[in-house]
């Protein structure tokens, strides 16, 4: 036909939608381009708009959308798709709406489907609270989703068990609903299943059960699904799992969220997640440079985000250069004033390592959204503590008080952090300061006896009249006795000593018991054992226990008695080789010794014979003793 007719419009409005169902997307949308005075955009605008979205141009099929004069149900459909899409989800929830409310054909449970996705991407990723109901087993799947990734989940994931429940009655459901249908094969059903098996994984990880998540995780890629999505998000997943653990695997991993198509599956939010854990990962296996560069690109792409900016901090700190560190997030923390208070909270960190607490404490102390939290006040007290410095620990928690009494005056942290002031100031003996927070915990409640009594120990010292005034309003001794069954308590199981209880007496016992009285028994002691030499006569030594150096009459060992034996030196010397290399004792030898090298000392060093070369007495007659030992076996000998 367009042989005969090159410009047939219904010829080449049927080309184009051949070549779509064929997959040519390119080829459809350059015979639209090429024949654009024929085919106007009345007339084929959804194709060309489809085309455009399936080469995801979507900005141009969002463009071609609305550049159509009319909105058929078709352009609708493709519209809420392009939306979600762009991630504008308000404007695509809109859109589903109307679609569902003023269409009825058999493609209703698609868009209530479609519909619930998008409910739960705006949950997941703009923290709105999704309002739906379970109609269909992808409705559910996605409000499950939704609910699992809300904020509110994340407070109570006790309940997590609950989901997993979920998932698995979603299966048995999507199960049933897909083999209904003839043409849909079981690969097809592994397929679908296995984004639900993930969802489980991902609950299984939640829990803190790492191991049953990465073989379920494991167990979804041996499948090999066709959703690069799916694998790349199981990837990520699995990466966080290994952490600063088994990087080889998650190596592998990355590669699976490399894969082509993968940016077109994940929302941006996704994609920069996977970014993020890239860079950290870089970092664990000690690619310094390979993590800069990720993170400066991610920093690059979202200025305002903390994340690039803590990974290049934490870089440098694994290279030890905290000051460089420290440097840059003070730098992110004055151009981004919004997000400066976990900056500030990491820099403080990094400041307390490095041993500088008093600075830590200043940087803390500049955090005024975070001045008055019992967490920030218990820090800063602490550190302070630390430090010594009672004053300063005393004026954070007065600035804390202060805080609370102007905002939250009948909140039960402002009661709380004076109780803490009161006590802290009590330990450390400021009792004059301490009184304006006990007499305030008093007056709050005059019936607490504890604060009554703090409170008189501290006029006691500062003003006793007062104290004796107070003193008044204690109760009296009859009142605070205490009722205790005295039996209870030592028959009790932690009671060190139990009191027998006495038998019943009968017979001559208890004649004697009325007689006598009550006779203790005492034990007999044995006597202990004397010395064999003991002589009952003699009075024994009073310093025998001292040692023998501290007794009155020693009088040290006696010398010159071991002169001559042996005593010290070289194995084998004697005393009389000793003697006479002694050269103090012979007559002959000069004043002064020779100076080494001199001929004197050679011959004189030649004829003394070392005192290891020397024999001692009587070795030859053990030599010979050995030798008949060795022939009494025989006649022979040797």
């Amino acid at each position: 036909v367009l042989q005969i007719s090159k410009d047939d419009v219904t010829a080449l409005q049927c080309k184009v939608v051949c070549l779509i169902q064929n997959g040519s997307f390119k080829e459809a949308l350059s015979v639209i381009n090429t024949h654009t005075k024929v085919l106007s955009s009345d007339v084929i605008a959804f194709e060309k708009a489809y085309c455009e979205y399936r080469l995801n141009r979507i900005e141009n099929a969002l463009k071609t959308i609305q550049s159509a004069s009319q909105q058929t149900d078709k352009l609708k459909e493709l519209y809420g798709q392009v939306l979600y899409r762009l991630e504008r989800y308000d404007e695509c929830l809109a859109a589903y709406r109307d679609l569902i409310r003023n269409s009825q054909d058999e493609y209703e449970e698609e868009r209530k489907t479609n519909l619930s996705a998008v409910v739960a991407a705006q949950s997941t990723w703009e923290r709105v609270m999704p309002v739906s109901e379970l109609l269909t087993y992808s409705i559910a799947f996605h409000n499950a989703t939704e609910i699992l990734d809300s904020a509110s989940a994340r407070d109570t994931r006790k309940h997590l068990l609950n989901f997993i429940l979920l998932f698995v009655f979603l299966l048995e459901l999507c199960r049933q609903s897909l083999s209904e249908d003839s043409d849909v094969t079981e690969e097809d059903i592994e397929a679908e299943l296995a984004i639900i098996h993930g969802q489980m994984a991902y609950i299984m990880q939640l829990q803190g059960r790492t191991e049953d998540a990465l073989q379920l995780y494991n167990q979804i890629i041996k499948l090999k699904p066709t959703d690069v999505g799916l694998l790349a998000v199981i990837a990520n997943n699995i990466i966080t799992i290994n952490k600063d653990q088994n990087v080889f695997d998650s190596k592998k991993k990355v590669k699976l969220t490399n894969a082509e198509g993968v940016e077109h599956k994940l929302s941006k939010k996704q994609l920069q997640a996977i970014e993020f854990n890239k860079a950290l990962l870089a970092m664990y296996t000690n690619q310094a440079e390979q993590c800069r560069k990720l993170s400066a690109s991610l920093q690059s792409q979202s200025p305002e985000h903390l994340l690039p900016v803590l990974i290049q901090a934490a870089q440098l700190c694994r290279e030890k250069q905290h000051t460089k560190a420290i440097g840059l997030l003070q730098d992110f923390a004055e151009q981004h004033p919004a997000n400066a208070a976990e900056i500030k909270l990491t820099m403080a960190q990094l400041k307390i390592a490095q041993g500088s607490v008093t600075k830590a404490c200043m940087i803390l102390r500049s955090i005024e959204e975070l001045q008055h939290k019992p967490g920030m006040v218990s820090a800063l007290v602490t550190m302070y503590s630390h430090e010594e410095d009672i004053d300063s620990a005393i004026e954070v928690f007065t600035q804390a008080i202060q805080w609370y009494q102007q905002f939250q005056p009948e909140s039960p942290v402002h009661l709380s952090l004076i109780r803490e002031a009161a006590n802290f100031k009590l330990k450390h003996g400021r009792k004059k300061e301490a009184i304006s927070d006990l007499e305030e915990l008093w007056k709050q409640n005059p019936k607490d006896v504890h604060t009554l009594a703090q409170l008189i120990s501290a006029y006691s010292l500062v003003d006793p009249e007062k104290a004796k005034v107070l003193s008044k309003h204690l109760p009296s001794s009859d009142t605070m006795s205490l009722k205790v069954d005295v039996d209870a308590l030592e028959n009790s199981h932690g009671a060190t000593y139990v009191r027998k209880k006495a038998g019943k007496l009968t017979g001559d016992n208890q004649q004697k018991e009325q007689g006598q009285g009550e006779v203790k028994k005492k034990k007999k002691k044995k006597k202990g054992k004397l010395p064999k030499n003991y002589d009952p006569k003699v009075t024994p030594d009073p310093e025998r226990w001292l040692p023998m150096r501290e007794r009155s009459y020693y009088r040290g060992r006696k010398k010159g008695k071991k002169k001559d034996q042996v005593g010290k030196g070289t194995q084998g010397s004697t005393t009389a080789a000793s003697s006479e290399l002694d050269a103090s004792r012979t007559a002959s030898s000069p004043p002064t010794s020779p100076r080494p090298g001199s001929a004197a000392a050679v011959s004189a060093a030649s004829n003394v014979i070392p005192p290891r070369h020397q024999k001692p007495a009587g070795a030859p007659a053990t030599k010979k003793k050995q030798q008949q030992k060795k022939k009494k076996g025989g006649k022979g000998g040797w």
